[in-house]
């Protein structure tokens, strides 16, 4: 299987996944991932049912948006996307949804405080607000790179529109995704009982260096006895 089936195959299945933890409606919201050692991505089509998408009807682009290999057209967002490929080489990955709670924050242009552990955990900082900027050119991805650029979070509430999310990998894009919905349900509950006051700076510091730094399982070594392969 080439790079470009495996990265098809994937993408498609993390598609699923929007489905699964009910960030997306209908058609909307897209996932795509650069092909690694490419000036590629692969994002899905425009438009099409996610109980239609196969890895087959995944189009690939280059880092322009020009679509090399499909034959329907990309995701409206494909130009932000590109953009966000071609503005920061260490992004392997970008989501986009309108996921309710969190969409409801950047519908009132305000950033998720980082006032749970698990915010310092996964975005060691506020969720940010990105500006508004219309769909149909890279307008969309210059707000998320401005935003995004030297930031820990790796999601921002694109004001009045909704979400983007980046990772290394389309994946941890996807679980970003998850994540920024997660919190903002939960901060905006918590808003509902009184005041909500944001974690201290070190204590978010520490919270995101162990969990990016420790949490989880050690690496598996897959050749613990230092056999020449």
């Amino acid at each position: 299987m080439s790079d470009i089936d495996r990265i098809r195959a994937e993408v498609c299945a993390l598609h699923a996944e929007l489905l699964r933890w009910g960030l997306v409606t209908w058609t909307s919201g897209n996932v795509s991932a650069r092909v690694p050692g490419e000036e590629l991505l692969v994002i899905k089509p425009s438009g099409v049912s996610y109980d239609d998408l196969t890895p087959e009807t995944m189009i690939v682009t280059d880092l322009d948006g020009k679509v090399v290999a499909g034959d329907r057209s990309p995701s409206s967002d494909t130009a932000a996307h590109a953009y966000v490929y071609r503005a920061m080489p260490e992004v392997g990955g970008v989501v986009h949804t309108h996921s309710p709670y969190a969409t409801a924050w950047a519908a009132r242009g305000e950033a998720i405080p980082c006032a749970i552990t698990a915010m310092g955990d996964e975005f060691g900082d506020d969720i940010p607000v990105g500006p508004f900027a219309l769909i149909g050119d890279d307008s969309i991805g210059q707000g998320i790179v401005a935003t995004l650029r030297g930031h820990r979070s790796p999601a921002v509430l694109m004001r009045q529109h909704g979400v983007f999310t980046i990772g290394g990998s389309a994946r941890a894009a996807v679980k970003a995704a998850v994540m920024c919905e997660d919190v903002a349900r939960t901060m905006h509950l918590a808003r509902q009982l009184g005041p909500v006051e944001r974690l201290p700076q070190p204590d978010i510091d520490r919270l995101h260096d162990r969990y990016q730094n420790v949490y989880g399982q050690p690496a598996v070594d897959e050749n613990p006895q230092g056999v020449e392969a």
